[in-house]
């Protein structure tokens, strides 16, 4: 049994045990989509997290802070399957997307590949989990596929329309929102008013949030309240782990 001393503390760039897998996505009209998917090392997944980036145009990835810790934890200390990808015309360390930014139009097709991979894969009980941009993504196209539901990480509300909000109104996927208090683009008090017309949203104000969720406190908040919707029987998450296990 590890003593706390062969144990370290849960931080950025400390990369957990999981099985990970270079992916690529193939999308209906021709495009290559580069990706990873990471599992849990001795187990089952128990949910899958789809994960939707921010803006590329403005340095949004599948490498994105949260997105990447979410990745590099979660597998572990959730037994949480965790996809990313980097949509058309995106570049990170893993590669480069074929295609170029679609505004969030053309992309539906993104999310239709990642979805067709998770069904040929049988990955169990996906959620989308969009940060920013990404969540304009899952509120346009989530409840095209079959979901448990979607989250949504500073959802700035700009491409999504009123139209293609309110198909979310009496639709059985589950809609949490996560809005941070200080939101460069949709605040507390504006999300309570333009999610007013769906009353099972489920909205989370983070006092002291930012839109991009820098520090270690603010993203255990946010990984902690992903699992808290998907799978909160992992809750508390461990904020130590055994050092000769871990990367990083």
């Amino acid at each position: 049994m590890s003593s706390e001393h062969d144990e370290v503390e849960i931080r950025a760039g400390i990369e957990l045990p999981a099985r990970r897998e270079e992916i690529e996505l193939r999308t209906g009209d021709g495009l290559t989509l580069v990706g990873e998917l990471a599992t849990p090392l001795e187990r089952d997944p128990v949910a899958t997290l789809v994960t939707l980036h921010p803006l590329p145009t403005a340095g949004g990835f599948m490498d994105s802070h949260i997105l990447r810790k979410a990745a590099a934890r979660l597998p572990a200390l959730a037994d949480l399957a965790v996809l990313r990808f980097n949509t058309r015309g995106t570049a990170s360390p893993r590669g480069t997307s074929d295609g170029a930014f679609g505004e969030g139009i053309e992309e539906r097709a993104d999310v239709a590949a990642a979805m067709a991979f998770v069904e040929a894969r049988a990955l169990p009980h996906p959620w989308l989990v969009g940060w920013s941009f990404g969540t304009e993504l899952a509120l346009k196209y989530g409840l095209e596929h079959r979901i448990e539901g979607a989250i949504l990480l500073s959802p700035p509300l700009h491409r999504t329309s009123a139209e293609e909000l309110a198909r979310w109104q009496g639709a059985t996927p589950s809609l949490v929102a996560i809005i941070p208090e200080h939101d460069d683009y949709l605040r507390p008090a504006e999300a309570a008013e333009r999610f007013a017309g769906l009353p099972h949203v489920r909205r989370i104000d983070v006092a002291g949030g930012k839109h991009l969720w820098v520090g270690e406190a603010q993203t255990r908040r946010v990984l902690d309240e992903i699992v808290a919707t998907v799978n909160p029987a992992a809750l508390p998450l461990p904020t130590r782990w055994p050092a000769a296990s871990v990367q990083g």
